[in-house]
């Protein structure tokens, strides 16, 4: 006999994904890959998996009306019942409400669906506040087509969440009057972050920020560093919340440690300035540990690692974060074959505590010894 949980147990919402390909370098792959963990990691199920590229835009639809047409017939003759369609692509909502009347069913788009996954990871005052920020300034714009598309859209469910299950404001003045309450709530929050760096500098401490891809397992390391207990989990944007710990590295020495938001491709630059002061740790830190799951395939198993670093540092170098970096590849026990790497480098294995002692000897000569 099932137990009544298991019986009143929500299926997940079944989604169409559809990938676009718009530049001659985009790896089709690696964003299918990257786009369904997405999915998954805001409780989608992934029915199917539809790409185009475009050489001719679209300004109504983005996508062609051959390849719309195709993904209209499945969702149709499709078994179960297609929940949501979500479009790899920035959208404006006039492009959203065009798809979602020619496929009969809700739209969000990528930039939609990063935010979504914000609003059920958000659990500090501070992280709700900025995800309401970043989901405000992307409402507003699409207003008129998100009231005016026959309530697929409606005020719940994926995109429409709000941090700590509230539900989103859709009346342009309520929602403008929000987010200048918003602005300035963050910028006391700012503030007082600052003076709190202003405290931490004046004792001396050192400063270390963890910074990565999203899901290279930088909470766990600083479990395993610290000997915390962070929550970590094998999700995109498993935690949200900047936390610090002190990390004890030998001889009397330590140093204040930092989780900072993983990154991913495209962040949406709603979420890059509403977590402004979140990335600020990275750019004050005195040294920074990149962590990197080298691991990271496509379908195909072509290994896409490289990539992440190449995002991960753009943003790094953008907010003109410290020179002094180790690129610590995590998860090392799960690699087949060992690469080269080079002298600012090193495998570890957060998971199995392997690799650490060595870590934190870098960590010295980085941030003690000239």
């Amino acid at each position: 006999m099932r137990k009544m949980h298991e019986l009143n147990k929500k299926e997940k919402d079944k989604c169409v994904i559809v990938v676009v390909c718009d530049k001659i370098s985009d790896d089709k792959e690696r964003k299918i890959d990257e786009i369904c963990r997405l999915a998954e990691s805001t409780d989608l199920e992934v029915a199917c998996v539809f790409s185009q590229n475009i050489r001719e835009f679209n300004k109504a639809t983005v996508i062609g009306k051959g390849k719309l047409e195709e993904i209209a017939e499945y969702i149709e003759n499709c078994e179960e019942e297609i929940d949501i369609v979500v479009v790899d692509y920035m959208l404006t909502g006039s492009q959203m409400k065009n798809i979602s009347q020619a496929l009969g069913v809700r739209v969000i788009d990528r930039v939609g669906l990063i935010i979504d996954i914000f609003a059920l990871r958000a659990q500090s005052a501070e992280a709700k506040l900025q995800v309401k920020y970043a989901q405000n300034r992307y409402l507003l714009p699409r207003l008129a087509d998100i009231k005016g598309s026959s309530g697929r859209y409606g005020g719940a469910g994926v995109g429409m969440r709000g941090p700590g299950e509230t539900k989103l404001e859709l009346d342009r003045r309520k929602l403008e009057k929000e987010m200048e309450i918003l602005r300035k709530e963050i910028a006391s929050v700012k503030k007082r972050r600052e003076v709190t760096r202003r405290e931490r500098e004046k004792t001396g401490v050192k400063r270390i920020a963890i910074v990565g891809y999203t899901n290279a397992g930088k909470s766990t390391l600083i479990n395993a560093l610290t000997r915390e207990n962070i929550y970590a989990e094998d999700k995109y944007f498993a935690t949200l919340d900047t936390t610090s710990r002190k990390v004890f590295l030998g001889e009397g020495r330590s140093a204040v440690i930092t989780d900072t938001v993983g990154f991913i491709t495209d962040l949406p630059h709603e979420l890059v300035d509403a977590f402004s002061s979140t990335l600020e740790e990275a750019k004050d830190a005195d040294l920074i540990l990149h962590v990197v799951d080298p691991n990271q395939k496509g379908k195909n198993g072509e290994s896409y690692f490289e990539k992440n670093i190449e995002v991960t540092n753009k943003v790094l170098n953008d907010i003109k974060a410290t020179e002094k970096r180790i690129v610590v590849y995590n998860k090392a026990d799960l690699l087949k074959e060992r690469f080269e790497i080079t002298k600012n480098e090193i495998f570890v294995s957060a998971r199995k505590k392997e690799g650490l002692e060595e870590l934190k000897k870098m960590i010295v000569e980085e941030l003690f010894e000239e």
